[in-house]
Order: structure tokens, then C-alpha cells, then sequence
């Protein structure tokens, strides 16, 4: 699975979440369909920019990592 992940439309200044909505969390607590783990999970909502865009480079990394 390839998950894209992406800027909203309607709101530049913010970063959308890469939520799926396929979530499975695996033995390292990393969700399956976003790779976030679950702090990054209860966190976002809190997160500024710089920080979700951090984020959204773990996500990359664990997807090449985790993913199939």
C-alpha cells in the first residue's frame, strides 16, 4: 500500500492528516495505514506545521520500513 500524503485544499497553512481511516497498529504501535505511531496519533491535532511535516517524514521512512 502506498499512502500519499498531502496538503489540504482549503487551508495552505495547515497539513492535512494522513489518516486513511486503516487503522491497525503493529507490535511497535505504528499504525499500518498512516505509519504514524500512537503518540503522533493523539498528538496531531496539537501539532504545529513544521511539526507535522516532521512527522509526515517519519511516516515516509516507517512506510519504506513496515510496508509492503
Amino acid at each position: 500500500m502506498s499512502v500519499k500524503y498531502h496538503q489540504p485544499k482549503d487551508n495552505v497553512e495547515d497539513v492535512a492528516s494522513p489518516c486513511v481511516s486503516h487503522c491497525c497498529l503493529n507490535e511497535y504501535d505504528v499504525c499500518l495505514g498512516c505509519f504514524r505511531n500512537i503518540d503522533e496519533i493523539m498528538t496531531w491535532g496539537q501539532l504545529n506545521v513544521a511539526a507535522k511535516k516532521e512527522v509526515l517524514n517519519q511516516c515516509r521512512q516507517r512506510q519504506q520500513q513496515y510496508g509492503k
